[in-house]
Formats: structure tokens, sequence, C-alpha cells
């Protein structure tokens, strides 16, 4: 016997759901990671693949050996590989799972795991392994071609705690060598990824690319990246006017280093930023005035990774003071 709709429906709250929870955000956000990371491949060859699998590895074993309700999720997995497109491709494989170890149990779980951390979990990792083997994270190796494809970029293989024996081929990035040298690198070699640094410094067309589909759909509140860009852009044309031979042009500051990789994956991280309209666009100016100060009046060539860590820092408060006013509140 076919059974009759009910009349009437009684239910509680929420009336409106929708099917995005954090599992396919996480893959959806995994899925636009995809092709900077086959970018990363084609210009480092198998470094890039195996960093990466010792920083998930590091990411997904501490998940799993911790809170394993929460390993499917995605959330380890998308830690694993922002990390890994932070450091260099010549890293030693021991360094980045290190990496992956701590930006999963300081940077999450030891605040309370996924939607709790303060601070974004791969940057924590990434600030581990600058202050822990500054020489190895700042030995940059050149790009190669697909006929290198099997030659490893440094000294990924030498053990943990031995000094390597492999002679590295390093060279600058855009940022080193306009910091120390003064040269600027072609805006054509930034674009396409051309140049020497991380693996997530190479073809900022993709990185942004990558970031409209997620903002399309709605995976990142754009306000925090068009923010950023728009505040290093007129910090950038400003100082370039004042001093013209000592200051970058604003397309060089957007687009070297890690400015793209940061303003698109990281800085948009839904727990480490703010939840107001108003105070997306205060965290994003913040993080884009403090880049450009460190780049060019710090000790360091860059400066994304400390200035996102430093607004994560001052979420809760600028949480707290956009608050939107109650309806029908008194001052």
């Amino acid at each position: 016997m076919k059974q009759k709709k009910p009349l009437l429906l009684l239910s509680t709250s929420p009336f409106l759901k929708q099917r995005e929870d954090t599992t396919y955000i996480m893959w959806q956000v995994v899925y636009a990671m995809i092709p900077i990371l086959v970018a990363a491949v084609y210009y480092f060859g198998i470094s890039a693949l195996l960093v990466t699998t010792a920083c998930v590895a590091g990411t997904l074993l501490t998940e799993w050996v911790f809170t394993r309700d929460t390993i499917k999720d995605g959330s380890a997995l998308i830690t694993g590989i922002l990390l890994a497109l932070t450091l260099p491709p010549g890293i030693q494989l021991w360094m980045a799972f290190l990496g992956g170890v701590v930006s999963i149990a300081l940077g999450k779980l030891i605040f309370g795991g996924i939607g709790y951390n303060i601070f974004n979990p791969a940057l924590v990792g990434r600030a581990f392994v600058q202050s822990a083997f500054p020489v190895a994270i700042t030995t940059w190796a050149p790009q190669s071609n697909l006929s290198d494809f099997f030659q490893v970029k440094g000294a990924n293989f030498t053990f943990p705690f031995f000094k390597s024996n492999v002679d590295v081929v390093t060279t600058a990035t855009p940022l080193a060598k306009m910091k120390f040298e003064g040269l600027t690198t072609h805006t054509m070699d930034l674009l396409i990824g051309n140049t020497a640094g991380s693996l997530g410094e190479t073809c900022g067309i993709v990185i942004l690319l990558a970031g409209l589909y997620l903002a399309f759909r709605k995976m990142l509140n754009w306000r925090i990246p068009v923010s950023i860009f728009g505040t290093v852009f007129i910090f950038s044309v400003i100082l370039n006017l004042i001093s013209p031979g000592v200051y970058p042009s604003s397309i060089f500051q957007i687009f070297s280093g890690g400015m793209m990789l940061g303003a698109v994956f990281m800085a948009t991280d839904m727990v480490t930023s703010p939840i107001t309209q108003k105070g997306c666009w205060i965290f994003g100016i913040g993080i884009g005035f403090l880049v450009v100060v460190i780049r060019l009046f710090g000790g360091l060539p860059e400066g994304v990774m400390y200035s996102i860590l430093l607004m994560n820092g001052a979420t809760p408060l600028i949480n707290r003071m956009t608050q939107p006013k109650i309806y029908g509140a008194h001052k």
C-alpha cells in the first residue's frame, strides 16, 4: 500500500541546508591544487613528488595516530600539500616529513582539532622548518625540463642529522635577487613560473585560475585575496613612484615569492580568517601591508608567511570589533 505524504512536517532548525560540508569543501580545494602540483612537477621533476609525498605522509600519519575519525575529511591532506608547496624542491625528505608532523600536532590538534586552530597549520609547519633548518629551506635549486625528470634536486635522501655529501647547484629567487642585488625578474618569467623558489612559487597564472575556480564555487571569500592584492599594489606603486630604482614594481611584488599561493590558499582559510565581511577587508589589508613592509624594510626577502600568521593571531580581535549591530540594541 502506497503511503501518503504528510500534509504537515515538523522538524527542528536549520530548515535550509546546504550539501557543502567540510569534506566536500576540502576536496574541492585539493582539486584546485592539482594543476599547481603538476606545474611544480614539470619544473622540478621527481623531487617535487618526493617532497609532497613526505609532507603528506607526515600530516596523515599524525592525524591517524591522534584522531582517526577526521582523517577522511581531507584537511590533513590539504595541510600536507600546502606545506610542500612552501618548501624548496631540494630539501631533505625527513625535514619535510617532520614539518608535516608539526603542522598537524602543533598547528591543529593542540588547539582541539579542525575548526579550533588559531593559526594556519601549514604555515606553522613551515615556520618550524624555517627556524629549525634555516640553511636547507633557503637552498634553492634551479629549474629543469622533463628530460631531467628523474634527477633529484639537492639532498632529498640525506639521512636525518647527517651532512649531505651531494654537490648541489643553487640559485637565487627573484625576491633574493631584488633584496640583495637590486635585480628584477622579467614579468613573463614570474607569470609562467620560470624562476627558482618553492614548489608553489611556480606559474602564478595557474594559482590565480585556481583561486577564481574556488571563488566561483564559493569555497573562499574573495574579499581576502582582493584586499591583499589591492593593498600590495597601491603600497608598491607609491613606493615605486618615490624611488623607482630602489623599490620594485607592484606587478613584481604580486607575482613573486609566495604572494599568490598565500593570498589564495592560506589567507582564505575559513578557520583562521575573520567571519565578518568587514573583518575580511581589514584582515587582507593588514596582510598586504605587512608583506610589503617585511620585504622592503625587513631583513628577510619574503614576508608572506609571517604576515598571515600575525594576522591569524589578530583574527579574534577583528571578529569582535566588526560584529554587526544587533537590531534594536542600544549603544
